[in-house]
């Protein structure tokens, strides 16, 4: 029998198309498109046919032949795009599937005599707020015209414009320079500017556009609308207070906290991110912080925010945590010295107090002197607290340099709970006490080996009447090579996993101060001005210091002599004699030794009992100088609300991006410096911006930005709404129109 021919078997799509899921294909053509089901051509659409395209996308979707993500894939989109065509059909139908319409619905108000007139107004040199309310127009529309003369008035003589197609708008122009605001400039040198107002430069492929994600979040941190508030204006010239902050806060994410950033990017890049022509100059911005720094509101700023933090994040104000932070201090002024536990070191310093909340984030930070004791830093801060959260239960955390069991009392007489390790020393617990714990947060195990009891510490009795001991709980943590860490809390409701790992989450404010000072200039010296330390203020008595080595010297000095007056003795042949007689005559001079290293002895402790141990610091150190604090509270502020909302936005990237954990804050640090295109429209600010390193990255910040978008925040000092979107990777080398 012959052998047969085998028959090869037949695709079920043309070889050109793309594959989506199992089942189904894609075939796109320069006439159009056509999507096959298991070899069945089941939609067809022309060039053009958008809503066509889509229908055929979010019907496949919907009969179960394709997942999301492989329509998305497919069609080249995003997973958020092909959501928001599911829902627009299913609310309109094949209507909600149709392209939007851009562009002007009706004709402009803009006519050539209303333009001539908002020139002749301008040149006599009244505000675009003045001119908006004379001629009956908006703020936006007035400046578009001051900026945009030939363009508004040739379209408002034509006929009214309706564009049908994305690809009608007009285009922009890349890297568009900044027209110059030499006119309000010299208004502002003349002292009759209050401050320039936003005025944005539409163009493609602008440098530092990324920078407009994060207001959103700055918002929600209300750094801007409390600063508004408690500063009020600052004295007349083109920057104020909006572009001052929001060019320390720009800064700040982009690595270059300081003022002296500013020397390392491009003004006119900056500039259009601040809706001006170029940024403020270092000296300008050093004048500005001077000039805020002034009027001594740091601390109430910083207690304003804190108050807007608490009520954003209700979640996260159930424990506080509070550390010591020492700002190292390497000038040449005479500051006070301060132990620094990360260099080892006494060295001139700052002292200051952080408190953060349950996620790590900063929440408030005071200045305090550096012989204040931690005890007395909490007991200062308490009324504050209770002001932060109210009336809801407070846990206090910190480590054991607040140890102290009557403040502990005293914390709880409060209404408060306090976390922290025990200090004084303690038997090791048994090993039998140890048992296996085990707690989830956030996706991730934690285990523990715990011994969990009640223990009393004693209290100095002040007055009759009070407890003499503190009934506290004890919970002690095993590690493996046996080491034992003892936790005390006044809480009893809590896991024993738990109160170890809302301890050991203490961890998450040093990082904080890690990072702080690897990004955000934690430690910087912002300003070089120094104010004369109290002299009134008391402080360690040198010569008590003195006195102490010189005690010390003087004891060394009897033991050695009486050292050798007893080997006298023993060694001497008077003493084999029946009297010691001999011996007394022999060894006169070592006892005369003993003698005198006695009355020296004598001596300095009652010279040191008669010294104080502390006198007033104008007796010590006349020249003593601290540091200014105020500039630095209000440069903590703005980069602790830098830090926070770079916080905010990598919380949103987690659902969006797998490898957030790791490469979140390093996603958005890239995503702040990215370039793109700007559009004022319809009463928004079109931000569209490049793809990212990688398309995975590119795929998540599509996402948050469709997040962001959600939020509908406006630009500071304007009425445009900010709509974010991004660039796929394959529309920067195709002819196809950008940010659809």
């Amino acid at each position: 029998m012959g052998a047969r021919a085998a028959q090869a078997i037949l695709a079920l799509a043309p070889g050109e198309a793309r594959q989506v899921g199992p089942l189904a294909a894609l075939l796109e053509t320069k006439e159009g498109g056509q999507l096959f089901i298991q070899g069945w051509a089941t939609h067809s659409w022309g060039l053009g046919d958008q809503a066509g395209r889509r229908l055929a996308a979010v019907q496949l979707l919907q009969s179960g032949a394709a997942k999301v993500a492989e329509v998305a894939e497919g069609f080249d989109t995003t997973t958020v795009t092909v959501w928001r065509w599911q829902r627009a059909y299913a609310e309109d139908a094949v209507a909600g599937l149709l392209p939007r319409q851009h562009g002007p619905k009706r004709a402009s108000k803009v006519t050539e005599k209303v333009a001539g007139q908002i020139l002749a107004l301008n040149r006599e040199g009244k505000n675009q707020r003045q001119i908006a309310d004379q001629v009956g127009l908006s703020v936006t529309t007035v400046r578009r015209v001051l900026g945009l003369t030939g363009p508004a008035v040739r379209l408002a003589a034509a006929e009214p414009v309706e564009r049908q197609e994305e690809d009608s708008a007009e285009p922009l122009v890349a890297v568009a320079p900044p027209a110059p605001r030499t006119e309000e400039r010299r208004a502002a040198r003349a002292g009759v500017l209050v401050e320039a107002e936003p005025v944005f430069t539409e163009g493609a492929e602008l440098p530092l556009l990324g920078l407009l994600l994060a207001l959103p979040a700055l918002a929600a941190t209300g750094l801007l609308e409390e600063a508004s508030d408690l500063f009020g204006q600052l004295r007349n010239g083109f920057y104020g207070l909006r572009a001052s902050l929001l060019t320390f806060f720009f800064l700040a994410l982009i690595r270059e906290p300081r003022a002296e950033g500013a020397t390392r990017i491009v003004p006119a890049d900056l500039g259009r991110v601040l809706a001006l022509d170029r940024a403020p100059e270092v000296k300008t911005l050093r004048r500005k912080l001077a000039e805020m720094g002034g009027l001594k509101l740091g601390s109430q700023l910083m207690g304003r925010l804190a108050h807007r933090h608490a009520q954003a994040h209700p979640e996260a104000m159930g424990y506080l945590y509070i550390d010591g932070h020492v700002r190292v201090y390497n000038g040449k002024r005479a500051l006070p010295k301060a132990h620094s536990t990360r260099l080892r070191i006494a060295m001139p310093a700052t002292h200051e107090t952080w408190v953060g909340d349950a996620n790590g984030d900063p929440v408030l930070v005071v200045i305090a002197p550096l012989q204040t004791s931690m005890v007395d830093e909490l007991r200062e801060l308490l009324p504050e607290l209770r002001r932060l959260v109210g009336d809801r239960r407070l846990t206090i955390c910190f480590d054991r340099g607040g140890w102290s069991p009557q403040f502990f009392a005293e914390i709880v007489a409060a209404g408060f709970d306090f976390l922290t390790y025990r200090k004084s020393p303690l038997r090791s617990e048994p090993k039998r006490s140890f048992t296996e714990h085990q707690l989830e947060r956030d996706g991730v195990v934690h285990s523990y080996s715990l011994a969990d009891r009640w223990v009393r510490l004693r209290l100095s009795q002040r007055h009759k009447g009070e407890p003499k001991t503190l009934r506290v709980r004890q919970v002690t943590r095993l590690t493996p090579d046996g080491h034992q860490t003892p936790i005390l809390t006044s809480h009893s409701d809590l896991a024993a996993a738990e109160v170890a790992y809302r301890m050991f989450a203490r961890w998450r404010q040093e990082n904080y101060f890690k990072y702080g000072r690897q990004h955000f200039a934690l430690d910087a010296l912002d300003t070089y001005a120094a104010v004369v330390d109290d002299p009134t203020r008391l402080v360690p008595n040198p010569a008590r210091k003195k006195l102490a080595r010189r005690l010390a010297r003087a004891r060394l000095g009897l033991v050695e002599a009486q050292a050798a007056y007893g080997a006298a003795a023993v060694g001497n042949q008077e003493a084999q004699r029946p009297t010691m007689r001999g011996f007394k005559i022999a060894n006169a001079a070592a006892g005369q030794e003993v003698s005198k290293a006695q009355k020296v002895l004598r001596s300095l402790e009652a010279e040191r009992d008669h010294t104080p141990n502390k006198v007033p610091l104008a007796q010590v150190r006349p020249e003593a100088r601290l540091l200014e604090t105020e500039r630095k509270l209000l440069t903590h502020a703005v980069r602790m609300s830098a830090y926070n909302s770079e916080s905010a936005l990598a919380r949103l990237l987690g659902p969006l991006y797998a490898r957030s954990a790791d490469e979140g804050r390093a996603l958005l640090r890239e995503a702040f410096r990215a370039a793109g295109d700007l559009r004022c429209a319809n009463g928004q600010l079109e931000v569209c911006l490049n793809p990212l390193s990688a398309p995975r990255r590119t795929r998540a910040l599509a996402a948050l930005c469709e997040l962001l978008n959600d939020t509908e925040t406006t630009y500071p000092g304007t009425e445009l709404v900010l709509h974010y979107s991004v660039k796929d990777h394959s529309s920067l080398t195709s002819t196809a129109p950008l940010c659809q």
